[in-house]
């Protein structure tokens, strides 16, 4: 199997366990508090990968300040608002929202990355974004104003951390290896919500009355969410343009649906169904050509 064959499943993998991490996390959260499960989540996954990755740890004094902005954007940034928007909003609307993380890719591509931009990304961002905008509103729409607005934009900001986080390691993994910056990522990561952990555990106690759902989010979230779907991910995207890589993104709905429903007893209203057709719709137009996506380019190689 070629390395591009092996960059595409490692994608389908680990967006299925992200898809899965809402509707779970968000469970989790109600029996542990948002930022002691994110400090042990990215603390543990790094005491777990630091056997594998001990003779890969050295990295270039010039591309430190890039791998601390990643992992800002990708783990602090990102992670926050993810889960301060799962004790908001549905879980389900967390990847709906991401989804349209690619459109936001392919214009930070063209920015930082100086990939090529066409007319159709700008038309197709256009109507993904008002899909987006349906999905936030929908409370509105559907019952008046409420906290879960609040809680949808969040997931935006944890969105648009996720983009940043994959337009900067583009700029760094091709020198490293990927479990190494997945190490890097997580033990700097796990730094920044050292406060947040501690001010928690001074104020409602370490883990008290800790029970199945925040025990499986800790697990959950070290092994599968963190160790494994972080490695799969950097590895992709060393074999991958970074643009190509957010299109796999759409099959975290998919999977957040088939756990969530069950799991939570959400499912989707008719202004989600609305808004998730137009970020799909967007998505199509803007990357254009079918034999462009990389599982097209997948099946021809193969």
């Amino acid at each position: 199997m070629s390395k591009h064959h092996q960059a595409i499943l490692a994608l389908i993998a680990a967006n299925i366990i992200w898809g899965a991490a809402s509707p779970i996390f968000k469970w989790s959260l109600t029996n542990i508090q948002p930022f002691t499960l994110a400090f042990l989540r990215f603390s543990l996954a790094a005491c777990l990968l630091f056997p594998f990755t001990l003779k890969n740890l050295k990295i270039k004094r010039e591309d430190w300040p890039t791998l601390i902005f990643l992992s800002f954007a990708g783990i602090t940034f990102n992670i926050s608002f993810f889960f301060l928007g799962l004790r908001l909003a549905p879980a389900i609307n967390a990847p709906i929202i991401a989804t349209a993380g690619p459109i936001f890719l392919l214009i930070g591509c063209f920015f930082y990355l100086q990939e090529k931009l066409k007319f159709r990304i700008v038309f197709g961002t256009t109507i993904g974004f008002c899909g987006v905008l349906v999905i936030i509103f929908r409370p509105l729409l559907e019952d008046g104003f409420s906290l879960a607005v609040l809680g949808n934009f969040f997931f935006v900001l944890a969105t648009l951390g996720a983009v940043f986080h994959t337009i900067l390691i583009k700029k760094i993994i091709a020198g490293y290896k990927p479990l190494a910056i997945t190490f890097w990522s997580f033990l700097i990561g796990a730094f920044t919500f050292l406060p947040f952990f501690i001010f928690e555990t001074v104020k409602f106690g370490f883990l008290t009355n800790l029970a199945l759902p925040g025990l499986v989010g800790i697990i959950f979230g070290v092994i599968f969410c963190s160790a494994i779907a972080y490695f799969l991910f950097h590895f992709a995207i060393k074999q991958l343009m970074a643009q190509e890589v957010g299109i796999f993104a759409y099959l975290d709905p998919i999977a957040a649906l088939i756990i969530a429903i069950p799991l939570l007893g959400e499912t989707p209203t008719i202004f989600y169904l609305l808004g998730a057709a137009f970020v799909f719709v967007g998505i199509l137009i803007a990357e254009g050509r079918l034999s462009y996506h990389p599982i097209q380019k997948w099946w021809k190689e193969g």
